[in-house]
């Protein structure tokens, strides 16, 4: 990763990038708390099974929105947080006859397995909640000592381990949520506030189940919300810590406000996370950050929920379909095409037909790149397509990122370059491979490339390259239509170096071999021909 050191260097598009906020319901232009980087907060997962489509879709949309600062040139720090403690692990594990920890750590794995495996790009920072116990107590205390929160004692007035955020006492409760008329309608947060409670209309969410310290009779307000609980009888010993309130273990929210503000310290650009956090979790979370004294985050951001049918796909509901599934049927590359063809805020139809789709986009970007390729007599190096700044990107395609992330109208930018590419390549004949034509060809490929790159779909790029080009599917990975499609790019980069050392025109065929080593492709040549493997 780059160092602290490393100068920042905005492009000129940055400026015209404009973000939707979940608090406001306005898409306004983004300008960084500080100049040059941005501090993202996101909501991770809480492991206690595996992964299901759904948790990747909001990794992948925010991965893509990463990309986009990263692209734009800024400096990023983005944080994804671990729940490794809860009801739920804590009663599956014991279920199942497992130590809660261990239970945590496998799926913790299993998460970060199908992160890689789809290109997510790593957090700066991943911190586990059960790493941060001080944090929050400490966070606790100030919350407490500022008179937004209050200790339940027993009837010898010594504290039982309830903690609970007083919200009559912070006028600003609902900020996040409340529904504020304004002439932007917000389809996807409608959908939700039908779907669960809000602050306007408190039910059951069947989503996110009312944590039973929250249902307690010891509340002042049905609103109250746990800081701090006592233990379940059920709690093994080492799911207690003893603080100065009683001994216990933290509350659903309290985790998110000590971890962001430990890591991005008082007040940072953007906090992101699934459309279904935004209450409980995010109303509470903003409120209790505000209490303790420290600005929360400056600008939410929530991606809308992946669907069948219509109906939110849940694990809980028994309707999640778990990420190792699809990948034994569809190649990486595809799902994750798939996972981020959509807006971050739209909500995202899973079916067989978008998988379809998703497998023609790849056929139509992969058949251009080999053919420009081949054109060529080899690929731009994978330094020069990561170099490409934002604001030497078709226009289009900067424009639609520029609105609100708006994916859609970034791929269609890319299939338009696509035609256009393709075109050039029918007409090279014509200009006897000139010069001029074959600089026309390398650009619109690079172009190509680098607007792939931005959404983590450069098929020449890691994962894909490793796993196969686009990432095989199932245990036949080798025999994947990717791993085919790699094949015969490069078999065919491979004969035409063959024939340019046939004429003896050495120049040509290094800079085949050369363009080969810079997209990572190992190329050796012995009495039989030349063979190929992946550095």
């Amino acid at each position: 990763m780059p160092s602290a050191f490393t100068p920042v260097k905005v492009a000129k598009a940055a400026a015209g990038l404009k973000l939707y906020d979940t608090a406001s319901h306005t898409t306004s232009v983004f300008t960084p708390i500080k100049p040059g980087e941005v501090g993202i907060y996101v909501c991770g997962a809480t492991v206690q099974s595996s992964p299901h489509i759904g948790h990747i879709r909001a990794a992948v949309a925010f991965d893509i929105v990463r990309r986009w600062f990263l692209k734009l040139g800024y400096k990023v720090t983005f944080v994804r947080n671990v729940t490794d403690i809860d009801d739920k692990i804590l009663d599956k594990a014991a279920a199942a006859g497992q130590q809660w920890w261990a239970r945590a750590y496998y799926y913790e794995r299993e998460f970060t397995h199908a992160y890689e495996t789809l290109g997510v790009l790593p957090p700066t920072v991943e911190p586990r909640a059960t790493g941060h116990m001080s944090d929050m107590i400490d966070l606790i205390e100030r919350i407490i000592a500022n008179g937004h929160g209050y200790v339940v004692t027993d009837a010898d007035g010594k504290p039982t381990g309830n903690v609970y955020f007083d919200v009559a006492s912070w006028p600003h409760y609902g900020e996040l949520t409340h529904q504020k008329q304004t002439a932007e309608v917000d389809e996807a947060a409608a959908v939700a506030d039908r779907m669960g409670p809000s602050v306007d209309a408190a039910g059951d969410d069947k989503y996110n189940p009312v944590d039973p310290a929250d249902a307690s009779p010891d509340k002042h307000d049905p609103r109250d919300f746990a800081l701090w609980k006592a233990p379940k009888d059920t709690d093994p010993e080492d799911a207690r810590w003893n603080t100065p309130f009683g001994v216990g273990r933290p509350g659903w929210h309290i985790e998110c406000s000590a971890m962001s503000h430990r890591y991005l310290k008082d007040g940072f650009d953007i906090h992101g996370g699934g459309l279904d956090l935004r209450f409980p979790h995010h109303e509470n979370e903003m409120a209790q950050t505000r209490a303790a004294g420290y600005d929360s985050a400056a600008r939410w951001m929530h991606s809308a929920w992946v669907t069948a049918k219509g109906e939110k796909m849940s694990k809980s509901l028994g309707t999640g379909l778990s990420v190792p599934s699809v990948l034994a049927e569809h190649s990486a590359w595809v799902v994750r095409y798939a996972l981020g063809s959509v807006q971050y805020r739209s909500m995202l139809e899973w079916s067989d037909q978008a998988l379809v789709e998703a497998q023609a986009a790849y056929d139509r970007i992969a058949n251009f790149i080999e053919r420009a390729g081949v054109a060529l007599g080899g690929q731009p190096a994978r330094d020069e397509i990561e170099a490409v700044s934002a604001d030497d990107l078709p226009a289009d395609f900067t424009a639609a990122m520029n609105d609100d992330v708006n994916v859609s109208g970034a791929t269609a930018a890319i299939f338009t370059a696509i035609r256009s590419g393709n075109t050039l390549l029918s007409k090279l004949a014509d200009h006897a491979d000139s010069d001029e034509a074959r600089a026309e060809v390398r650009a619109s490929l690079v172009a190509v490339r680098a607007m792939l790159d931005t959404l983590g779909l450069d098929p020449l790029a890691e994962p894909w390259v490793s796993a196969g080009a686009a990432g095989g599917a199932g245990d036949g990975a080798d025999e994947s239509p990717e791993h085919v499609a790699l094949e015969k790019l490069i078999g065919e980069q491979l004969a035409a170096r063959a024939e340019a050392r046939k004429a003896k025109d050495f120049a040509k065929a290094d800079a085949i071999r050369d363009a080969l080593a810079g997209a990572g492709i190992a190329i050796e040549d012995g009495p039989q021909g030349s063979t190929w493997s992946l550095k």
